[in-house]
């Protein structure tokens, strides 16, 4: 079984493979969940729009999380632009990262529909922390094992912005989530600017991190 253990999941395309896969059918499986409402009641423009209004819970946090997978599609992506090899370790490391990433839908969709309480939200961030958390533990297992194709003074750049970029991160989606105690849309409402800063980096250091190539 040791022996076993030392020759399997060598294939780094493999990850990125499937990753883009799961990340692909997560990002559709988030729209299922918005339907056209059908109500008999309907009968003039201003009840349509009403009707279409109620959707505003469904449609916030479609738009949240699709922006959040893609942030964390990019993240990963930025991550093994500087990963060369892979073993069978990094592998369930990056498995179990798009576990967290296959449960967003249900976790956007139990938002939705309980939008107002507290535990819904709880539920939400948790799912982002978790994110965040095995991100930062794909990048120093590979750190560890000596598998990026940098040297150390890259190295040691590339770490401190990634560092930096989960700190952050995990910060401001706690204090988001605790203004669910004011106000579940106030809440969910800072999760949603958040993340568009994080997109667009419209408030962000620029960070003087060395790319592999040029052109990327």
């Amino acid at each position: 079984m040791n022996k076993y253990n030392l020759i399997s999941g060598f294939r780094l395309q493999r990850i990125e493979a499937i990753s883009d896969g799961v990340f692909a059918i997560a990002l559709t499986f988030l729209a299922l969940d918005i339907k056209v409402p059908v109500n008999d009641l309907v009968h003039s423009e201003k009840d349509l729009i009403i009707t279409f209004l109620q959707l505003t819970p469904k449609l916030l946090t479609y738009f949240l999380s699709f922006v959040t997978m893609g942030i964390y599609w990019l993240a990963q992506s930025t991550q093994f632009h500087y990963i060369n090899k892979s073993d069978r370790n990094l592998n369930w490391i990056n498995l179990f990262f798009l576990l967290a990433i296959s449960i967003m839908p249900f976790t956007t969709a139990f938002l939705s529909q309980y939008i107002h309480f507290k535990f819904s939200i709880f539920i939400y961030w948790f799912n982002l922390s978790l994110l965040g958390q095995l991100l930062g533990i794909n990048w120093y297992y590979a750190k560890k094992k000596n598998i990026l194709s940098i040297n150390d003074d890259e190295q040691k750049t590339v770490t401190k912005s990634i560092k930096n970029r989960i700190i952050e991160s995990q910060i401001l989606y706690t204090i988001a989530a605790l203004c669910c105690f004011i106000n579940a849309y106030l809440s969910i409402g800072l999760l949603v600017v958040i993340q568009l800063n994080y997109a667009f980096a419209v408030f962000s250091k620029k960070d003087n991190v060395t790319k592999k190539h040029s052109d990327e």
